[in-house]
This record gives C-alpha cells, structure tokens and sequence, in this order.
C-alpha cells in the first residue's frame, strides 16, 4: 500500500530544500536546487522510516525504538558533505555559508519526515527572508563589506604605491594584494582585496580608480 501521508512530507522536504537551492544558485554558490533537493528529501525519507518504519515490530515485548538515533546520525552524516563545499581560496575561506545552508536544510527535511509541516516550511521561509536582507544592498550600506577589486594598469614607474596611497587616502583597508604581469610585462593586473567602511561604496572606489592616469579597466565582486 502506498503511504500518502509519508510520501507528501518527503516530498515536501524537497521543495523546501529545492527553494533555499534556488536562493543559492541564484548568487553562483557551490551547490544548488539538486543539492538541496535531495538533501532535504532524503533526511526526510531518512527520518520516516526511522519513525514510522518499525512498527510491524512492535509484536517483540522487548523492542526499543528510538528514532532520535536516525536524525542524530542524518545531522553528523550530512555534515561531510557540508565540508565539500567549503575551501581556501587566496587565503580566503569560501563556502560556509552554503555548507551551513546544507546542514539546516537537512534539518527541516527531519523536522518535515517527523510530521512538522509548519515549522519545516517556517524556517525555510524565515531561511530565505534571511538570506535576502543580508544580501541586500541596505545591508551592505549599513555594515562594512569586502570587496574583490581587479584593476588592469600599465606598468609604468610607481604605479602600484599611487594605487596604495589612493585607497590609503579614503581610508579603505587592504586586506591582500596581489600582482601579474600580462602582455610581456607592459600591463599589470592587481587583485585587491578591500575592506570598505560604511561610508564609502562601490561606485565611488570605482570612479577614484578609473580617474588614475594609465589604469585599463576596474571591475569589483562581491563576496
């Protein structure tokens, strides 16, 4: 006999986790609405059987069920995957906040296989609501933000410490700096890593940049 009620919580574990997915994908991060999606229906699949899935045994006077043991080990197995997604790049740590993603949207799909359709789908909402206010642009005035700056110049006497003293002058932290050299040494290309204060945005480090003598191109990513 097909188990309806089963199948719709698994199901819906699904969504919820395939709409955090999209959130994700939408911002280019590691992993997206597959992920996502299967995570959460298969903490939930995980957490139905586990309490649901044994009762044909309760013929055995001396059985124990406890399907916390099946949510615990869901939550510690889904944590290795979180893991992949988090890495080094440029002695910056990327991917926590999809690893973190990944962990919580397998806790809504047990929340969900446990018959908690309301607080499944409330923290999914309240997931999503989250991660839009933080990635909104009053967010980022409000608080100070790192930018990515890629600045392509000529490689002409003293350029690098004008750029420096340039961002020095604004009171823009420089948390990295590094530098290539492209078309046999006549151009430079630096990446910077920039810490902007609430008052200085990313128009305005643009425009100081593009007004410099020999600079090529200024293009900024978020992180």
């Amino acid at each position: 006999m097909w188990d309806w009620d089963y199948l719709i919580r698994v199901m819906f574990a699904g969504l919820c986790g395939a709409l955090i997915g999209y959130e994700r994908k939408s911002r280019m991060k590691e992993a997206g609405i597959r992920t996502h999606f299967i995570v959460g229906i298969g903490a939930a699949l995980m957490m139905v059987v586990s309490k649901y899935g044994f009762q044909d045994q309760t013929v055995w006077s001396n059985l124990s069920l406890d399907p916390s043991r099946i949510a615990a080990q869901v939550i510690s197995g889904v944590g290795f995957i979180g893991a992949g997604m988090i890495f080094t790049q440029k002695n910056r740590i990327k991917g926590l906040t999809t690893a973190a993603g990944i962990w919580t949207t397998a806790g809504i799909g047990i929340a969900v296989g446990a018959g908690m359709y309301g607080l499944g789908a409330g923290v999914t909402l309240f997931i999503l609501a989250a991660q839009s206010l933080l990635h909104s642009r009053f967010y980022q005035m409000a608080t100070p933000s790192t930018r990515q700056v890629v600045v392509q110049v000529d490689n002409e006497p003293g350029v690098l410490n004008r750029i420096k003293e340039l961002l020095e002058h604004k009171k823009l932290t420089i948390h990295s700096f590094h530098v290539e050299r492209i078309n046999n040494g006549e151009q430079l290309v630096i990446h910077m890593l920039v810490k902007l204060s609430r008052s200085e945005g990313v128009e305005e480090l643009l425009s100081l940049l593009q007004e410099m003598e020999g600079i090529r191109s200024v293009e900024t990513k978020s992180n």
